[in-house]
């Protein structure tokens, strides 16, 4: 289904007051519960709601914060086909990363998930065995990339490569001890952020309501009117009004937080860390750098170049123990790790100094026996809450999303006796999905897709609004209204840091939040302190809890 065979895919405060009302007159009314709740806006709550609302099944998503503002907002935004798997012969979990990335990249999202070369140099510190291997391995890996039907047209085969072609594509590897290089192809997300957002107005097209800034404060399970069913009892962040939303079934998809849901689910949370640095630092390479980690066979450090002008360097895999903060960034011993690893294919080693940005997120594995986060499997879970009836998914990877949301929602329509077509979603396209209309701003295009004519409709009478809010900035005074009138941007951390990721780049920050400031009054500022020392309009988000069983 194309994007113009879609109902109103516009997200917005105006479209969130209405569902909320919408649902406070279901409350109110008594009338039949929904067929699902989602608990978590990420990239799995998302696709769970997207895949329920196509089949047909009526569906709520809350969200405590903005879409994506939790893990899937901080990956390493690539699709990975499962390489790192293959060396650990988990095979299932690189077949499963291998047929999901051709879903993604050939017919769910094209025009946000492309083709990236992936450049790994063979210096002299690289033994010839260890390379035999990782060829063999990039072998292995075209194999599944061929048997999941995959066309080469679009990763094309893996080869060896001469010095001097490795120097051209990154100009900042190091020369001396040069051998060559292994080329091969991966999938790269154009920004993981906008993957969930544009995934979640594919479900309120399809009939989900999607509201954000709503937490779940607690889970009950009961019969009403004999119908099986459960409440979410769900605090509105903007009016602090409470709503209960009654629900056949509830799935707990809340990711490094779903342990506060339910008391069967176990979590050892892993930490990725990540850099940013100018492209010009780097030679403006075309294709990402890949530095193995010493001691560590199939581990490495990648260096991928982004389409704004920066190089991210990541990623750590570290356990994590304590509190998951709202946002987290590299800590010293992370940062060196990260720099050390990537200098060491560098002809110029890169310094403190060039990092202009960096961010973390932290991966909502299942705990287990491993000793690090890098250890422990992505294999994601279904668990069944034995007091609440709530069904928890969590584990797994950004790739595999979409079979994730598949069995969530195959196993909530079983256990509830739900009426509901097959699953659809690895032909569903999302919006934006087609060709663009010629002569659209190219920039736009690569962000928007066939969306890019929307955005740019905003400065046909007024060609300022095509311009960047400042020299340095990519981001246009149309792309910010587009933000709050399409994408369900609330507040202005919404739209710098995950509409745009250029929030990211802390010198540019403050401009940049006073130019959404100026051309979007209407946001509201975040639940960090202001630049005076005043309290933010929007309260800070309680932990969801959770309740005990209803016997009524």
């Amino acid at each position: 289904m194309t994007s113009s065979s879609l109902g109103n895919t516009a997200l917005n405060a105006e479209r969130r007051a209405r569902d909320l009302a919408e649902l406070a007159e279901t409350e109110a009314s008594g009338a039949e519960p929904f067929d699902l709740v989602v608990i978590g806006g990420g990239i799995t709550g998302t696709g769970v709601a997207l895949d329920a609302a196509s089949r047909g099944l009526s569906v709520v998503l809350v969200e405590r914060g903005d879409l994506a503002s939790g893990t899937s907002g901080w990956s390493s935004k690539l699709a990975h086909g499962g390489l790192r798997y293959l060396a650990k012969l988990d095979v299932p979990i690189a077949w499963e990363s291998a047929v999901e990335r051709g879903h993604l990249m050939r017919r769910i999202a094209p025009h946000l998930i492309r083709p990236v070369k992936m450049l790994f140099p063979l210096h002299t510190h690289v033994s010839h065995f260890d390379a035999a291997l990782t060829g063999t391995g990039f072998f292995a890996g075209d194999v599944l990339r061929m048997l999941a039907r995959t066309p080469k047209s679009l990763l094309p085969h893996p080869h060896r490569i001469s010095p001097g072609e490795v120097c051209r594509l990154a100009p900042a590897t190091a020369s001396s001890g040069l051998r060559g290089g292994l080329l091969s192809w991966d999938g790269q997300i154009v920004d993981d952020a906008r993957l969930v957002v544009t995934m979640a107005r594919t479900a309120a097209a399809h009939g989900a309501r999607i509201i954000t800034y709503a937490t779940a404060t607690g889970v009950e399970s009961g019969v009403e009117s004999r119908v099986e069913s459960g409440r979410v009892q769900v605090t509105d962040r903007l009016t602090g009004k409470p709503h209960t939303i009654r629900a056949k079934q509830i799935i707990n998809a809340a990711g490094v937080w779903a342990d506060s849901l339910s008391e069967d689910v176990e979590l050892a949370p892993s930490k990725g860390s990540h850099l940013l640095v100018r492209a010009e630092s780097m030679g403006n390479p075309t294709a990402a750098v890949t530095a193995p980690v010493p001691g560590r066979f199939g581990r490495f450090v990648f260096a991928v170049p982004w389409d704004d002008g920066l190089v991210m360097i990541g990623l750590t895999d570290d356990p994590h123990t304590g509190q998951i903060p709202e946002r987290a960034r590299p800590d010293a011993e992370e940062r060196a790790f990260l720099l050390d690893t990537i200098n060491a294919v560098l002809e110029n080693p890169l310094t403190p100094e060039d990092v202009v940005g960096s961010f973390a997120g932290f991966r909502p594995l299942l705990k287990g026996k491993a000793d690090s986060g890098a250890d422990l499997s992505r294999k994601h879970a279904l668990l069944r809450d034995s007091a609440t009836n709530l069904l928890t998914i969590v584990g797994g990877k950004l790739t595999a999303y979409r079979r994730m949301a598949e069995d969530a929602v195959d196993a909530a329509v079983e256990a509830g006796g739900l009426t509901a077509r097959p699953c659809r979603t690895t032909t569903l396209s999302l919006v934006g999905a087609g060709t663009p209309r010629a002569g659209l701003p190219s920039h736009l295009v690569r962000r928007y897709g066939t969306d890019a004519e929307a955005v740019a409709s905003y400065s046909a009478d007024d060609p300022a609004l095509s311009e960047p809010v400042r020299a340095g900035i990519p981001l246009s005074r149309a792309e910010i209204r587009f933000a709050v009138e399409h994408e369900l941007a609330v507040t202005v951390e919404d739209v710098i840091d995950r509409r745009t990721r250029w929030g990211l780049v802390d010198a540019d920050r403050a401009d940049l939040a006073a130019a959404v400031r100026k051309h979007a009054p209407e946001l509201l500022e975040t639940s960090e302190p202001t630049e005076t020392g005043q309290n933010a309009r929007l309260a800070q988000p309680t932990r969801p809890i959770r309740t005990t069983q209803d016997e009524g």
